[in-house]
Parts: structure tokens; C-alpha cells; sequence
């Protein structure tokens, strides 16, 4: 579903900071040898979530859904000198696409990519992080905000991509949809958890800003 129209979305874009080549170049070669293109960050999200790591200046950044690397480049950008990024995707066979990114970028240094599952992956990282990204499996939303709830501090952001999931919310819910029933019961947990305080983007397919209390 889109919620503006083309030329607004477009006008958006235009209107906001370019696209650096290297994800230019990643959107490029995703389209052409990816399944699920659409799955990619893109343009105008990729540019709020650099906004967003900007503004915080995080010194670690943890994501949980790596895909192509796009959504990981852009947080890379706010980090501090020595910062790190540790992003985790399940799927190993994005592994060589990630990497050829990662380091044709300035952040390559700073981005450890783990593959597997995150749920035993998370524990395992001996680190707090001040900006999270949750953009993975979505019937799993709710064991993620868990887990890196354990890893954050008062002040850290933790940001859930998908959560308008296409306008499923707001429909009637086809009792098979085990995904958009998740996504109801996150949404509405994420606004009564007195551990964050939370809002709801209209931004691409719903972002989610949770600050940690």
C-alpha cells in the first residue's frame, strides 16, 4: 500500500539529502540479483535513519535484519570514531554482497555482520547500544524488543521498521495472518510498556522511535 501518492513520495525524496553513490550502487545490484528488492531501505528511509544515528552519535549500533546492507550503512553513518555496528541477518547467502559494501564504504572497519539466528546471537554481544534497528522477521518483534531491551540503557532509541505492514493494521485480519495479529499486539505493547516511551512514524511502511526509559 502506498499512503502518498508517487509524485509526493517523489517530491519527498528530492527534497531530502542524495543518496550517496555506494548505496547507489548497492540499490543498483540488489535489483538485479536479489529476490525481494522491495525489501531494500531505500532513498528517503535510508536518509532518516542517518539522520536519526546523526543526531544520537551512538558509539554502538545493533541491527537485527541485516538483508543487502543498506539500512546498515546508513546507521554507520552517525557513529562515533570508534564506534561499532553489529548487524545480524539469517540468511548466509547475502553474506558476499554484504561484505563487497561494506567495504567499498568508509565504515567497513566498524561493521561486524553475524549470521544466524538473533535470538541466540544477541546474548552473546558483551555491549550495551545506544540506537537499535529491528527490521527481521516479524512474527519475532516481540522476542527482539525483549532481548535488546536487556542490551540498551536509559536514553537508547530502538527503531521497529514494517509497522504499518502495508495497511494491514487498520484491516480487517485474515485469521491465518499470523504476522499482521504480531505486529497488532506489538504496536499496542510498544504504547503501554512504561519501559519506553514511544511514537509511531508514517515513514515508508511504519517506523517506530521507542525511547528507553
Amino acid at each position: 500500500m502506498h499512503f502518498l501518492s508517487p509524485l509526493l513520495e517523489s517530491y519527498i525524496t528530492n527534497s531530502s539529502e542524495d543518496e550517496p553513490k555506494v548505496l547507489q550502487e548497492l540499490t543498483r545490484e540488489t535489483h538485479l540479483k536479489v529476490i525481494q528488492p522491495r525489501m531494500l531501505t531505500g532513498h528517503f528511509q535510508g536518509r532518516v535513519l542517518s539522520m536519526l544515528s546523526k543526531i544520537m552519535h551512538p558509539k554502538n549500533i545493533l541491527e537485527i535484519g541485516t538483508y543487502t546492507g543498506y539500512s546498515a550503512l546508513c546507521l554507520a553513518e552517525g557513529l562515533q570514531k570508534n564506534g561499532a555496528l553489529h548487524t545480524i541477518d539469517v540468511n548466509e547467502e547475502l553474506s558476499s554482497i554484504q561484505q563487497k559494501y561494506f567495504q567499498k564504504s568508509e565504515y567497513g572497519h566498524a561493521i561486524t555482520a553475524h549470521t544466524g539466528d538473533a535470538l541466540t546471537i544477541i546474548p552473546t554481544l558483551d555491549l550495551i547500544f545506544d540506537l537499535v534497528f529491528i527490521d527481521a522477521e516479524k512474527r519475532s518483534y516481540p522476542e527482539y524488543f525483549e532481548a535488546v531491551l536487556q542490551k540498551t540503557k536509559p536514553g537508547s532509541i530502538i527503531l521497529s521498521d514494517n509497522v504499518l505492514w502495508s495497511g494491514k493494521v487498520i484491516e480487517p485480519v485474515n485469521p491465518k495472518d499470523i504476522a499482521t495479529k504480531v505486529l497488532l499486539d506489538y504496536n499496542k505493547k510498544l504504547k503501554e510498556d512504561p519501559r519506553v516511551e514511544t511514537v509511531l512514524l508514517p515513514i515508508r511502511d511504519g517506523l517506530t522511535v521507542s525511547r528507553v526509559l
